[in-house]
């Protein structure tokens, strides 16, 4: 069959020739239709995930959309060697979710995992409360889009959106909106400054999908506001690049702060699963899209090095 290779760690996938999967002990054989590409499935294929495999050669993506007996599920992840970018893998048959009447493959191969990142987050990790107040940073990228929409159907009172791009962030569909570049002449004390009038009206809820110089400069907000206020800061991912930062401790002494992660082992299979049908449904109603880019698997390669705003889906064929 014909699949994203990929041979080494740190290498980038080929299109090329791979072995057929067999189904044995529990797994399912699947006719793949559609997969994603996503930071999450680059870095895993490359060694650069704390999820990432070991063996090699094997087959790069996470998670698709593929059909079973002429239906068509969504699966979470497949057998090592075999991934998502390949005509058929092979999956738990504990990690697949049936696709709602009306979603198509790769709709639904391009939501899942973008959207189930804020409705985990907020629904097992934040136990958001109706009315509560969700602050989202990294609101311009596919992922922050799609929590905007998610958030207020699953109960916030104000969702405000926080980003690089003001121009972008005027676009979005945010009660308000903070914009910031830290790479410019803007300091972090002026950051600061802007966001400490909506700490100070309350925020219950952080979403934080880039982390680095952002997020702590976030944190650092939230403790120069008075009082105790809690405050559930999510991280969700990384995307600014950075995966460490100089955390000092008096910040999360000297206030409500509680930090938090949602992901793959913070959150059990059965929630990140749950979460992925909400957005389905809500997807399936029309109350929940994403812009797509689509390329066919043998052009892996140029899909590999694609922008992934707007979403890129690579069919099988």
């Amino acid at each position: 069959m014909k699949a994203a290779i990929v041979k080494g760690i740190g290498t980038k996938p080929v299109y090329g020739d791979f072995d057929e999967p067999e189904a044995s002990n529990g797994n399912l054989k699947i006719n793949v239709t559609a997969a994603a590409l996503s930071n999450l499935a680059k870095m895993r294929a490359m060694g650069q995930h704390y999820s990432s495999g070991k063996i090699f050669p094997n087959i790069a993506g996470t998670d698709g959309v593929g059909k079973i007996n002429g239906k068509s599920y969504y699966f979470a992840g497949a057998i090592a060697p075999y991934g998502s970018l390949a005509q058929q893998t092979v999956v738990n048959k504990n990690t697949i979710v049936q696709l709602p009447d009306g979603l198509a493959d790769t709709t639904a191969a391009a939501i899942a995992n973008p959207g189930m990142s804020s409705w985990a987050a907020l629904v097992s990790r934040a136990h958001l409360v109706k009315g509560e107040t969700v602050l989202i940073n990294g609101a311009t990228g596919n992922a922050g889009k799609l929590a905007i929409r998610i958030a207020r159907h699953l109960g916030a009172g104000k969702v405000i959106a926080v980003g690089r791009n003001a121009q972008k962030l005027k676009q979005l569909d945010a009660d308000e909106s903070i914009a910031f570049d830290l790479s410019s002449d803007m300091t972090r004390a002026v950051f600061i400054q802007n966001l400490k009038p909506f700490f100070e009206k309350g925020v219950d809820v952080v979403l934080d999908y880039l982390w680095g110089d952002s997020a702590l400069t976030i944190m650092q907000a939230i403790a120069e506001v008075p009082g105790n206020y809690r405050t559930r800061f999510v991280s969700i991912g990384s995307a600014a690049g950075k995966k460490e930062i100089l955390l000092p401790s008096p910040i999360l002494r000297s206030s409500g702060l509680e930090l938090l992660g949602s992901g793959l082992k913070s959150c059990t299979m059965e929630e990140l699963l749950s979460a992925i049908q909400g957005v389905f449904g809500l997807a399936a109603t029309g109350d929940l899209s994403i812009d797509t880019k689509i390329f066919d698997l043998a052009d892996i390669e140029k899909a590999w090095e694609a922008p992934l705003t707007p979403r890129v889906v690579v069919t099988m064929g």
